[in-house]
């Protein structure tokens, strides 16, 4: 039962993802607001660290790279149904979230490549805050990007097929 064991262990990589997302130090330090937008943006730029992460490892981390990504649309599918969006509407506002969710993965990659202060334009563009507050938000969330991505690439590949994922320490604002 192998895809049952790549199952747990991305539900345990998800679960690490989601629990950094969650710490108040990134709306109470860095300012991105505490609202399900806010919540969104913080959990993309997690999960695309470690989704960086497993890309480097080429075929090997295929399969856990899908199981990621399929945890990370049930889990919008949750949070539709909660916010109380009807079972008829939940395929179209899934199609709607899955291709905005991989044009800001996407996004993410591109500004990575161009430099944190790219990443850093990128992520203050999908926060929702003024264009003062979201600069200064998406320059500590490109930062700490950085760093998560510098952490996760000294990470041994063993761990992360065991599920385990060792984030950096955040630092509060610079």
């Amino acid at each position: 039962m192998p895809w049952r064991r790549k199952e747990k262990i991305a539900e345990k990589l998800y679960g690490a993802i989601v629990a950094r997302a969650r710490l108040p130090i990134f709306y109470q330090e860095f300012g991105v607001p505490d609202t399900l937008e806010g919540r969104f943006v913080v959990l993309s730029l997690n999960l695309f660290s470690v989704l960086h992460r497993l890309k480097g490892e080429g075929d090997a981390a295929a399969g856990l790279l899908q199981e990621l990504a399929d945890h990370f649309k049930d889990d919008m599918e949750t949070v539709l149904r909660e916010l109380g969006v009807s079972d008829l509407r939940i395929p179209k506002k899934m199609r709607g979230l899955a291709a905005s969710s991989a044009a800001l993965l996407q996004a993410y990659e591109r500004a990575l490549a161009a430099g944190e202060g790219t990443l850093a334009k990128t992520i203050a563009g999908a926060l929702p805050l003024e264009a003062e507050a979201a600069r200064a938000a998406g320059t500590h969330l490109a930062h700490y990007v950085g760093e998560s991505i510098r952490s996760l690439e000294k990470e041994p590949f063993a761990a992360l097929r065991a599920g385990t994922l060792s984030f950096p320490e955040i630092s509060p604002r610079h």
